[in-house]
């Protein structure tokens, strides 16, 4: 469960990541059409929240587990391998982008827009020692504050700073970081809940 609802978030934000790709393998066409079939079906104008909308795709992925198992063969990757099974998750959501699937688009924005209450939203920025990343599922970073206290912080989506963390992450071991985060409510597999999480918006190195 827990790599479905990754695979789902990577689909929701594919929306914004949109690039060209290889043509579609026999497999990740049939989890495709068999996804944008699901979700079709679904009775959109009933859909309000965020959560709701999330829960009407992880739907129809968790009906079609078994064609994610043959994805994985078709691309010769592990089951276990966190980031490859995420690239697959942003690369259904590409297609189902690229051929226009109704109802996925109606949810991923429905998923994707900020709250109306916005502006009661949690952001802030905190300091510390960089002291490693994380993946368990998701990505995270791992501050040692000024307590030495452990904060960790979630890497969902691109950010500023994301691309050199990213291409030299020893550059940032035991360096004096700030980082930039928002709060946000994400399900958490293991929990069986929503739990809100600080996502990071910006790194940068003081």
């Amino acid at each position: 469960m827990q790599k479905i609802s990754l695979l789902l978030i990577m689909a929701f934000t594919a929306i914004t990541t949109l690039k060209a790709q290889t043509k579609p393998g026999p497999a990740e066409k049939k989890l495709t059409d068999s996804i944008c079939n699901c979700v079709n079906q679904v009775n959109v104008s009933s859909i309000k929240t965020t959560e709701a909308a999330n829960a009407a795709i992880m739907d129809c992925f968790t009906k079609y587990t078994s064609i994610l198992m043959e994805i994985a063969e078709e691309r010769k990757i592990e089951f276990t391998n966190d980031d490859a099974m995420s690239q697959i998750g942003t690369d259904i959501g590409k297609n189902l982008l690229k051929q226009n699937c109704s109802n996925f688009i109606k949810l991923s924005v429905i998923s994707n827009k900020q709250d109306e209450s916005a502006a009661n939203n949690t952001s802030g920025s905190t300091t510390g020692t960089f002291k490693r990343m994380e993946n368990k599922g998701f990505n995270y970073i791992v501050l040692l504050d000024a307590d030495s206290k452990e904060r960790t912080f979630l890497w969902l989506r691109q950010f500023a700073g994301s691309e050199n963390l990213s291409n030299r992450p020893a550059l940032y071991a035991g360096k004096k970081v700030k980082i930039n985060w928002k709060e946000i409510e994400v399900y958490l597999p293991q929990a069986k809940g929503y739990y809100k999480v600080k996502e990071i918006t910006a790194v940068d190195i003081l």
